[in-house]
Protein backbone atom coordinates (compact mmCIF):
# COMPACT_ATOMS: atom_id res chain seq x y z
CA UNK A 1 0.00 0.00 0.00
CA UNK A 2 0.92 3.32 -0.85
CA UNK A 3 -0.47 6.38 -0.09
CA UNK A 4 0.34 10.42 -0.35
CA UNK A 5 -0.81 13.17 2.57
CA UNK A 6 -0.99 16.33 1.51
CA UNK A 7 -0.99 19.73 4.08
CA UNK A 8 -0.85 23.16 4.03
CA UNK A 9 -4.15 24.74 2.36
CA UNK A 10 -5.81 27.04 3.64
CA UNK A 11 -7.50 30.80 3.28
CA UNK A 12 -5.37 33.75 2.05
CA UNK A 13 -5.67 37.25 0.96
CA UNK A 14 -4.32 38.26 -2.38
CA UNK A 15 -0.91 38.53 -1.91
CA UNK A 16 -0.12 36.04 0.59
CA UNK A 17 1.59 32.77 0.21
CA UNK A 18 0.78 28.96 1.11
CA UNK A 19 3.07 25.97 1.20
CA UNK A 20 1.76 22.74 0.13
CA UNK A 21 3.49 19.54 1.73
CA UNK A 22 2.66 15.97 -0.13
CA UNK A 23 4.04 12.88 1.96
CA UNK A 24 4.43 9.69 0.08
CA UNK A 25 4.52 5.94 2.68
CA UNK A 26 3.96 2.50 2.42
CA UNK A 27 5.68 -0.11 0.22
CA UNK A 28 7.97 2.12 -1.50
CA UNK A 29 11.05 0.98 -3.81
CA UNK A 30 11.57 4.41 -5.76
CA UNK A 31 9.75 7.56 -6.55
CA UNK A 32 10.05 9.17 -10.19
CA UNK A 33 8.61 12.38 -11.01
CA UNK A 34 6.29 14.23 -8.40
CA UNK A 35 4.32 17.10 -9.12
CA UNK A 36 1.07 19.34 -8.18
CA UNK A 37 -2.29 19.65 -10.17
CA UNK A 38 -5.25 21.73 -9.10
CA UNK A 39 -9.14 21.87 -10.10
CA UNK A 40 -10.98 25.10 -9.77
CA UNK A 41 -14.46 25.06 -9.38
CA UNK A 42 -15.99 24.43 -13.27
CA UNK A 43 -12.49 23.93 -14.55
CA UNK A 44 -10.87 20.39 -15.52
CA UNK A 45 -7.73 19.32 -13.63
CA UNK A 46 -4.43 21.36 -14.55
CA UNK A 47 -0.99 20.67 -13.58
CA UNK A 48 0.89 23.16 -11.83
CA UNK A 49 4.69 22.08 -11.37
CA UNK A 50 5.85 19.37 -12.12
CA UNK A 51 9.66 18.24 -10.40
CA UNK A 52 12.11 16.68 -13.18
CA UNK A 53 15.08 17.15 -13.75
CA UNK A 54 14.49 20.77 -14.53
CA UNK A 55 11.17 22.06 -13.42
CA UNK A 56 8.09 22.37 -15.46
CA UNK A 57 5.39 25.11 -14.36
CA UNK A 58 2.42 26.23 -15.64
CA UNK A 59 2.67 29.40 -17.49
CA UNK A 60 -0.25 31.47 -14.91
CA UNK A 61 2.34 30.41 -11.69
CA UNK A 62 5.52 30.99 -13.29
CA UNK A 63 7.21 33.28 -10.82
CA UNK A 64 5.60 32.97 -8.31
CA UNK A 65 5.41 29.32 -7.49
CA UNK A 66 8.47 27.20 -6.18
CA UNK A 67 7.99 23.16 -6.58
CA UNK A 68 10.65 21.68 -4.22
CA UNK A 69 11.66 18.37 -3.37
CA UNK A 70 12.91 16.24 -0.15
CA UNK A 71 14.29 12.61 -1.63
CA UNK A 72 15.31 11.59 1.99
CA UNK A 73 11.47 12.10 3.37
CA UNK A 74 9.67 11.31 0.17
CA UNK A 75 8.42 14.87 0.33
CA UNK A 76 7.48 17.21 -2.10
CA UNK A 77 6.39 21.07 -1.25
CA UNK A 78 4.90 23.92 -3.12
CA UNK A 79 5.81 27.41 -1.99
CA UNK A 80 2.82 30.13 -3.19
CA UNK A 81 3.99 32.95 -3.23
CA UNK A 82 1.84 36.41 -4.09
CA UNK A 83 -1.41 34.33 -4.45
CA UNK A 84 -4.10 35.50 -6.65
CA UNK A 85 -7.83 34.93 -6.47
CA UNK A 86 -7.36 32.98 -9.34
CA UNK A 87 -4.94 30.10 -7.81
CA UNK A 88 -8.06 29.07 -6.16
CA UNK A 89 -8.53 25.61 -6.24
CA UNK A 90 -8.10 22.06 -4.90
CA UNK A 91 -4.74 21.34 -5.34
CA UNK A 92 -3.28 17.70 -5.85
CA UNK A 93 -0.20 15.85 -5.14
CA UNK A 94 0.82 13.32 -7.93
CA UNK A 95 3.80 10.88 -7.54
CA UNK A 96 5.07 7.90 -10.19
CA UNK A 97 5.92 5.51 -7.11
CA UNK A 98 7.65 1.49 -7.88
CA UNK A 99 6.40 -0.48 -5.48
CA UNK A 100 8.63 -3.09 -3.09
CA UNK A 101 7.31 -5.48 -5.51
CA UNK A 102 8.54 -3.08 -8.29
CA UNK A 103 5.36 -2.28 -9.69
CA UNK A 104 4.89 0.89 -11.21
CA UNK A 105 1.72 3.49 -10.65
CA UNK A 106 0.59 7.20 -10.31
CA UNK A 107 -0.39 7.95 -6.94
CA UNK A 108 -2.63 10.76 -6.36
CA UNK A 109 -3.05 12.39 -3.25
CA UNK A 110 -7.09 13.44 -1.23
CA UNK A 111 -6.57 17.08 -2.30
CA UNK A 112 -5.90 20.22 -0.34
CA UNK A 113 -8.31 23.28 -0.58
CA UNK A 114 -6.46 26.61 -1.62
CA UNK A 115 -9.05 29.80 -1.18
CA UNK A 116 -7.34 32.88 -1.93
CA UNK A 117 -9.26 36.13 -1.17
CA UNK A 118 -9.33 39.52 -3.11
Amino acid sequence: QVQLVESGGGLVQAGGSLRLSCAASGRIFSIGDMGWYRRAPGKQRELVALSTSTPNYADSVKGRFTISRDNAKNTVYLQMNSLKPEDTAVYYCNAHITTTTLAQYDYWGQGTQVTVSS
